[in-house]
């Protein structure tokens, strides 16, 4: 079951004071330990309402009344969304949270609804067909696309190459030798033990991942990576450094979406398009 796990406010709370070091020290680790058990799904603390606002619902009226507000035992200074077996487990692990204010608090349970609770009046199932829709919509929204290349043996010259030409940090290497579980047999040709089973590294601000691959021909066919950079003149420096050893696909020039773009193939088969962003259109 899903519970809300409710830290109710206090004077303090709503006076803005802030927890102490030992306090979020200990909510930290308390924190870790609802993570390590499975239990923890979300969980924020909130500012007091003098900082929020309250919007009251009359028919088709709507009135938005600014904090504070008054009722400081019926507001909320933070909460935790579980799961859990049952009532009884979401009671003894508020048990044993630390007091979350410096003076006397409390802490609610409530459980949170499932669509099956409303079979009654969703007879067909279309409510919760569409709330199913919803759910798979949030969860496509967190997730993160990042292009994987593989270089058929030359992943560690490529990382080399990016490191000098675009300033690229790698974040993480791994070499087949180094593969913390035993790989198929075939899977790594003979020879291959040194190359790059994994890595990772971040140019700006996007993360790529590479490899050597297991045999794999590289062909980087259908695609190209977009690199923008905020200078005419470092557009230029990292459109020169890609093109050393490789193809100048379209010269570096100006054009309605950009002062200065252009696009190239690295020597390693990669493509990519460099370019000035503008606000503006360019006529």
């Amino acid at each position: 079951m899903k519970v809300m796990v409710i830290v109710k406010a206090t004077p303090s709370s709503e006076a803005g004071e802030l927890p102490s070091t030992e306090l979020l020290e200990a909510m930290g680790k308390y924190n870790e330990e609802l993570v390590k058990a499975g239990i923890m799904q979300a969980g924020e603390g909130l500012k007091p309402t003098a900082e929020g606002k309250r919007v009251v619902f009359r028919g088709s009226e709507r009135t938005v009344v600014d904090g504070p507000f008054a009722e400081t035992k019926e507001l909320i200074a933070g909460y935790w969304l579980w799961q859990v077996d049952s009532m009884e487990q979401a009671v003894e692990w508020v048990k044993r949270c630390p007091n979350p204010m410096p003076e006397e608090s409390g802490i609610e349970i409530r459980l949170v609804y499932q669509m099956e609770d409303f079979a009654e009046n969703d007879p067909d199932g279309s409510v919760a067909a569409s709330e199913d829709a919803l759910r798979t919509t949030l969860a496509l929204q967190s997730t993160v696309v990042q292009p994987y290349l593989f270089f058929s043996g030359r992943c560690e010259e490529a990382l080399e190459f990016y490191q000098e030409s675009l300033g690229a940090v790698v974040t993480m290497l791994m070499r087949f030798k180094d593969s913390p579980a035993p790989l198929p047999e075939d899977v790594v040709p003979p020879g291959s033990e040194d190359k790059v089973m994994h890595a990772a590294f971040r140019v700006g601000e996007m993360t790529l991942m590479a490899s050597d691959g297991c045999g794999d021909r590289a062909n980087f066919a259908g695609f190209r990576l977009s690199l923008s950079v905020q200078s005419e003149a470092e557009c230029d420096r990292v459109f020169a450094a890609l093109a050393e050893g490789g193809n100048i696909d379209m010269p570096l020039d100006r054009t309605f979406w950009s002062p200065r773009y252009g696009m190239v193939t690295d020597k390693f088969g990669v493509g990519w398009m460099v370019m000035v962003p503008c606000a503006e259109p360019q006529g």
